[in-house]
């Protein structure tokens, strides 16, 4: 048999290599050029549908409130992560959430002014195995980093805006104002190099955002 002789057995493996190199070397340009496209079509369609979210609830923002206090705006938020999320979040890869609370001043007919704003970072890790889950806030030059026992209290913490404060604002009596709140989820577990290569696919996944109603200087805070 071929394989008890092993000189055999090179020159049969030497045979075959030679065999396709000259398959590759006689193939047309255009024939191996539509091979190559073919090829990264196939792997770009691969990495987008593992992109795509997951059928079943979306993340969105269930509750926004505000209040005024003299020149003051406090706001309180939350959003609602969908089922994809929080599987990852299972499976120990982390997830950035970025929150952008915003005052609008509204305009008919012209476009809303922007007035004030604050952004807010937050970076959650889970390490199942290790059973360590460490949350991140960055808002501005303030870094907080928190540990959890678990990944519930994490991810209660991780979607919920409390008291944020826009603070010092002066608002004119007869305008009429609105609270935009937003949050995306970047991908921060792809490598890299990965990630240059594949500039073309999405970087986030999710964006959702929630206006509170229209109210004026002095008014109470509404809850939406």
């Amino acid at each position: 048999p071929l394989w008890y002789n092993e000189e055999k057995f090179i020159l049969k493996c030497q045979g075959v290599k030679c065999t396709v190199v000259n398959i590759l070397v006689n193939m047309k340009w255009d024939t191996a050029m539509s091979l190559v496209r073919k090829t990264a079509l196939a792997v770009i369609f691969v990495l987008t549908v593992l992109s795509m979210p997951a059928p079943g609830c979306a993340s969105d923002i269930t509750t926004l409130s505000f209040r005024q206090i003299n020149k003051d705006i406090v706001v309180n938020a939350s959003l609602q992560l969908d089922e994809k999320i929080i599987d990852d979040m299972n499976s120990g890869l982390s997830k950035e959430i970025v929150f952008n609370v915003e005052l609008f001043r509204y305009r008919k007919i012209w476009p809303n002014e922007f007035i004030a704003g604050k952004t807010i970072v937050r970076l959650l890790q889970s390490n199942p195995i290790k059973r360590e889950y460490v949350g991140t806030s960055i808002d501005g030059k303030v870094k907080t980093v928190k540990r959890f026992k678990d990944i519930s209290s994490m991810i209660a913490w991780g979607v919920s805006i409390e008291e944020l404060k826009l603070a010092n604002i002066s608002m004119e009596e007869d305008d009429d104002y609105f609270v935009k709140v937003s949050a995306e989820a970047r991908m921060n577990t792809m490598p890299a190099v990965v990630g240059y290569i594949l500039f073309f696919l999405p970087t986030k996944e999710f964006g959702v955002s929630k206006d509170s109603s229209l109210f004026r200087s002095g008014s109470p805070g509404v809850n939406k």
